[in-house]
């Protein structure tokens, strides 16, 4: 079940969660075993060795969570979770496990002791999750709270990602983008597609951002200069080299002072650019580059 981007809102008939800057992954717990799966239903239990105790925790279950890399401060960071989310080779795996260990934040419960209880309501099915005690080295339950601004204020004092509500009487819908989770950032961020890379100062001065429209076109959202550090232009490059084209993926063609010189590369890279606000048209003002995220499709990338 998917969160809508939009303004917190407020009522009884809500709680709200922290959001997690991490990978979102289901956890299937049977027979004393552990198998991770991540949105797009790929198993990425080898990646993550040190989470494999919460197989013994549990008899039967399936648990809805994000996996999340915390630093010295206690804060989510991408960064350092970048590095695990593709490992698939056990040596490997093991030894960031033991340097950059990660902590599944567990928020929901769709199974337990053979029976599905997606269609329960929010509030039955987080009452049974917060009975489970769930709280190990590597794993827990973070609270759920009753006041969503204070919950927003506590987000912007501890330099977290941001808000999450969910209605309390909604069931859980698998695969559903819905209204009855809303998702509030503490700072105006989104995701979107690169579709090509324009020269500066370095080889890499801008990107070439969009949607995807219902063609599969790219609907243009602007050009990214800022922000794009040494850095992210190496693993920015890394990625989008690969991936060259001779033609545009935009829907339409970009006016001149966006395109020249460009490179257009397969609309494949997806980016999480922070900005200001957005034209009529959609573009973006202000934008800035702020991480690459392996960890979405393009498909997943929606105009908010």
């Amino acid at each position: 079940m998917l969160a809508t981007t939009g303004p917190l809102p407020v009522g009884p008939g809500w709680a709200y969660e922290f959001k997690w800057d991490g990978v979102r992954a289901l956890a299937t717990v049977r027979d004393g075993a552990l198998r991770l799966r991540a949105r797009s239903g790929a198993d990425i239990t080898i990646a993550y060795p040190e989470l494999a105790p919460l197989g013994r925790a549990l008899a039967d279950a399936v648990l809805d969570g994000e996996i999340v890399s915390l630093d010295a401060t206690g804060r989510p960071s991408f960064t350092t979770l970048a590095e695990r989310m593709h490992v698939r080779e056990p040596a490997r795996a093991a030894r960031l496990a033991a340097a950059r260990p990660v902590t599944y934040m567990i928020f929901d419960l769709l199974r337990l002791d053979g029976v599905d209880l997606t269609a329960l309501p929010y509030r039955q099915r987080r009452a049974r999750l917060d009975a489970l005690d769930l709280s190990g080295e590597r794993w827990l339950a973070p609270p759920s709270f009753a006041d969503g601004a204070a919950t927003l204020a506590a987000v912007q004092e501890l330099g977290l990602e941001g808000v999450v509500a969910k209605r309390l009487d909604s069931p859980y819908r698998h695969g559903v983008r819905s209204l009855d989770w809303i998702k509030n950032k503490a700072e105006a961020s989104a995701e979107f597609v690169v579709g090509g890379f324009r020269p500066g100062a370095r080889e890499l001065g801008a990107l070439l951002i969009g949607v995807p429209g219902s063609d599969g076109k790219l609907l243009f959202r602007g050009r990214v200069g800022g922000g794009i550090s040494a850095a992210a232009e190496r693993a920015l490059l890394a990625e989008l080299r690969p991936r060259t084209s001779a033609v545009s993926p935009f829907a339409t063609e970009l006016a001149r002072e966006d395109a020249k010189d460009a490179t257009w590369v397969r609309p494949e890279v997806v980016v999480e650019i922070k900005y200001g606000q957005r034209t009529p048209e959609g573009r973006l003002r202000f934008p800035r580059f702020l991480r690459l995220r392996p960890d979405l499709t393009p498909e997943e990338c929606v105009d908010a």
